[in-house]
Parts: structure tokens; C-alpha cells; sequence
């Protein structure tokens, strides 16, 4: 065929048009998130959300399938191992991808950070330090720390379980003051609040959102907060860190797939995820949850979570604390 001028530039718009149709051709299908924890808690109810806006802005269907197990690491194997096309999430979370890869030493079928693609942080969900004022009299954060260096391994406190979030704080805190107490672990955080409560254990730290009703009826005392700035919802409550500069921890999740995504999946994904958790009627939707909207980038995410896995390698193999 003789080539002319035209068909030249027919060729030539046609190869410029290609990037554009291959940009726009995702999503072709409809998505899903799995999310490793069970129904009805803070990570499934943050993914749910996360689909129905996902949803309205893609125009396709997203699905959140709740894969148990493991202490999260089965639902987050099946993100791993899914196809990379943009269409198989998961909802990523510091149990699972840092502080049980710390526990585990290399025994889990999937790295933590390496084997997955970060998109978006979702949330934090802070915790609290408080107290049982019968049996712990002390009023603020520097009475506390003062209590805790003059009454060497006369407290206990109690924890929703071995390797939680809420334990290792409290193992931070006696790392870094030198303060000696007894490990009280229950078999989940209805217990131990219960407990602590009850007298039963001094004090704890434990979900904002759990401990927060019994603060307000004067059940429990709250000192502080592990977190680096001080909650929105409660700026009253010092941070840990403002005396105590090591100890942070911050429950997070977010929405991560597997490694080797399409880039413009990840762009647009992060795209849409962080503009619906900056919408003011969305922040005040998670604060009602006693979570924080904290949406990021791609490669901030990445850097937060290879910080917290560097953070509680260290913890875990000062402390030698095990799964078992």
C-alpha cells in the first residue's frame, strides 16, 4: 500500500491516542477487597466504606470478602498471591503487616512490605492510656511515670492478647522508662476492659474507642494518648511522646494490593480513595468510629510501614516476646 501524508499522520495519532486508551480501559471489571479481620470491626467497617465510594467513582462493583485466620496473615497471603491487575485489595493493617511478621521471624508466606503494592492509607485507630483510679491514684501523665519508677512491678496491666498493638505499647513504655509490671493478656478487648474495670488489672491501653465511654463515667481515669499529636477528638489527653519520645503507635490501615500493579490503577485508586477520606461528612463518619481519616501517598504509605516493621523488629527482639 503506498503510504501518504495521511495515512502518516492517521499512524502517527493513532500511536499518541494508544497510552490515553490504555489509561482509561481500567477498570474493565469489578473489584474486590479483602479484608483479614472479621466482619463488623473497625478494618471491615473502613473497607466498606472505602467500596461503596470506590464504587460510585469507578462505576464498577466492588466486593469486600472478610478472609480470617492467622492473626490476618491468611487474608493477606491471598492478597499477596492474587493477580496484580488492579482488581484484588486488601486491606492492609499494622498486625499483619508489622508487628506479626516481627513475631513470626520469617515464617509467614509473604513479606510484609516487599510483596505487596501500597495505594492509600485509610485510618488510624488511637488508643489510650488509662487507668483504674482505685487502684492507681495518679492524675497526669508525669504523676504516672513518677508512680510507675517508685513502685517497681506492684502494677499489672491487661491487653487484648499477646503481640496486639495495645501489648507492645505497653512493652515500649517499659522499655523506654525502665518501669517493671505484670502482663496480664485476655483473649480479647471486651475482657479486659471488663477486668480493668472490675479491679481485677490497674491499668491499660486499650481502643479509644472501646475505653472512651468508661472514661466519661468515671470509671476509668485517662493519662495520655501513644500517639505523635494529640487526638482531634480529645486534644485534652497529652501524648506519651511529649515525655516519653519513643513511644508512638498508632493502629493503621489501608489499602494495599499485590506487588507489580499497573501504575495507573494505583494513580487513579489512590486518586479516589484519598479524595473521599478528605471529604468533611467522611472524617466526621470515622471520628463516630473513634478512627482518623489519614489518606497518603503511595509512597508514603510504603515509608510508614517499613518504618513500623523496622520499629517492632526491634521491640520484638528486645523483648523476646513469640507467637510461639
Amino acid at each position: 500500500m503506498k503510504t501518504t501524508r495521511r495515512t502518516l499522520l492517521a499512524g502517527s495519532a493513532a500511536m499518541l491516542a494508544a497510552p490515553a486508551l490504555a489509561q482509561t480501559a481500567w477498570p474493565e471489571r469489578n473489584l474486590r477487597i479483602i479484608v483479614p479481620l472479621s466482619a463488623g470491626g473497625i478494618a471491615d467497617i473502613m473497607a466498606r466504606l472505602v467500596a461503596e465510594a470506590l464504587q460510585q467513582r469507578l462505576g464498577r462493583g466492588v466486593v469486600v470478602e472478610n478472609r480470617t485466620g492467622a492473626g490476618g496473615a491468611i487474608g493477606m497471603e491471598a492478597v499477596a498471591r492474587a493477580a496484580p491487575d488492579g482488581y484484588t485489595l486488601g486491606m492492609g493493617n499494622i498486625a499483619a503487616n508489622a508487628i506479626l511478621p516481627a513475631m513470626m521471624r520469617g515464617r509467614l508466606p509473604y513479606d510484609p512490605v516487599t510483596d505487596f503494592q501500597q495505594v492509600c492509607l485509610v485510618g488510624l485507630t488511637p488508643s489510650v492510656l488509662v487507668v483504674n483510679p482505685q487502684r492507681v491514684p495518679v492524675q497526669s501523665l508525669p504523676e504516672f511515670l513518677a508512680f510507675l519508677r517508685a513502685n517497681p512491678d506492684r502494677l499489672n496491666f491487661g491487653s487484648s492478647g499477646v503481640g496486639t498493638s495495645l501489648h507492645l505499647t505497653m512493652e515500649m513504655l517499659m522499655q523506654e522508662t525502665g518501669a517493671r509490671m505484670t502482663h496480664v493478656p485476655f483473649r480479647g478487648s471486651s475482657d479486659m476492659i471488663t477486668a480493668l474495670v472490675g479491679g481485677q488489672v490497674d491499668l491499660a491501653v486499650d481502643g479509644f474507642a472501646t475505653a472512651w465511654p468508661h472514661v466519661q463515667a468515671g470509671r476509668l481515669r485517662a493519662i495520655a494518648v501513644p500517639t505523635a499529636d494529640p487526638l482531634p477528638f480529645a486534644p485534652e489527653l497529652p501524648t506519651i511522646a511529649s515525655l516519653v519520645p519513643a513511644v508512638q503507635v498508632s493502629p493503621w490501615h489501608g489499602i494495599m494490593g499485590p506487588a507489580g500493579m499497573p501504575a495507573a490503577a494505583v494513580q487513579r485508586l489512590n486518586a479516589e480513595i484519598a479524595s473521599f477520606l478528605r471529604q468533611p461528612d467522611t472524617v466526621e463518619k470515622l471520628r463516630g468510629f473513634g478512627a482518623i481519616a489519614a489518606p497518603n501517598t503511595p509512597e508514603e504509605f510504603r515509608a510508614l510501614m517499613v518504618s513500623e516493621r523496622d520499629k517492632f523488629q526491634a521491640l520484638i527482639t528486645r523483648t523476646g516476646i513469640s507467637a510461639g
